[in-house]
């Protein structure tokens, strides 16, 4: 009964870029494929579309509520083996006897559809609701623990290199004089006493996308699960990333370009570039004006792909 309650609710998330992400990352309809970012299922569902008998697809998403969804979205499919595990972790949840040989990872990053439009999931600030932005039960600190507990210099960090917010100092000290702050709405009116004017709504995005970023550890485990990549793509095997904001897309960018976050390109004895993997996309892929007239929530939206090149870097 508590699971048909759950699906009542549950917000559908629009594949963003389907089309071209899937265009992109199928490459073998006979092979082995990993949606690390199941969601409502949208984008497996359009895979393994493309695939024939034979071909497999690991759907991993660490959210619940997602894999109800996904469930009745793809339907009884034996080629879907589902997930349920955190992707920065993907070297441990997909079986060792696939290491080396997964055709392609899919990566949809951000914030689903349905964790924003579910106030007690505490993503949102246009709905009231508790301070969590966890996105699993798995997940340790809460978004109320980072706002009620840390210390100014580390609440402000949070909001200046997550949230890219040039008012971190004042808000973050407003933040703390306001404390305790239970919900949304509090913490929504405790950084509109900082920011005025038509930049406000910005400014509060930005907060909660420093503290949503913080509560997951989002960048580093988006790091780990880039590395992990290497190991479980083949040769040729390739990895399509959607990003929303520019901390994840100059990480993604960095690491197709060269194998590393900073982006610097190692050579042999001759110039050659030596890097285990290559950008295959020469300019980022972005939604058409049509697809964000139907999804306004894939404006942001960059899409990057990379193919492992098999090069040895040990």
């Amino acid at each position: 009964m508590l699971k048909e309650i759950k699906m009542t609710t549950y917000h559908p998330h629009i594949p963003v870029l389907l089309q071209a992400s899937v265009d992109h990352l199928v490459t073998d309809t006979s092979g082995i494929y990993i949606d690390g970012t199941l969601g409502g299922g949208g984008h497996s569902k359009e895979i393994l579309l493309r695939l024939d008998g034979n071909g497999v697809l690991y759907g991993v998403d660490q959210d619940s509520e997602a894999h109800e969804a996904a469930a009745l979205n793809i339907g009884d499919d034996d080629r879907f083996v589902p997930v349920t595990g955190n992707f920065g972790y993907l070297s441990t949840l997909i079986p060792a006897e696939h290491h080396g040989k997964i055709d392609g990872i899919l990566l949809d990053l951000g914030v689903s559809t349905h964790q924003i439009r579910d106030p007690e999931r505490g993503f949102s600030f246009q709905h009231d609701g508790p301070l969590d932005m966890r996105m699993s039960d798995m997940s340790g600190v809460s978004a109320y623990q980072v706002v009620n507990d840390y210390p100014y210099e580390k609440l402000r960090d949070v909001i200046f290199h997550y949230g890219e917010e040039r008012l971190s100092r004042e808000i973050a000290r407003e933040i703390i004089a306001q404390r305790p702050i239970e919900t949304t709405g509090e913490l929504r009116n405790a950084i509109e006493n900082v920011v005025y004017g038509r930049h406000t709504i910005k400014s509060v995005a930005r907060v909660f996308q420093g503290i949503r970023i913080e509560v997951n550890r989002e960048l580093d485990v988006l790091k780990q699960v880039l590395k992990a990549s290497l190991e479980l793509l083949r040769p040729g095997g390739r990895i399509v990333a959607i990003s929303y904001h520019s901390l994840e897309d100059r990480l993604v960018k960095n690491f197709f370009r060269s194998g590393n976050f900073e982006g610097k390109v190692e050579k042999d004895f001759y110039g050659n570039p030596l890097s285990p993997i290559r950008m295959i996309t020469r300019h980022i892929i972005v939604p058409s004006e049509e697809e964000i007239e139907r999804n306004p929530a894939a404006r942001s939206a960059k899409m990057r792909v990379a193919e492992k090149t098999g090069e040895d870097t040990a």
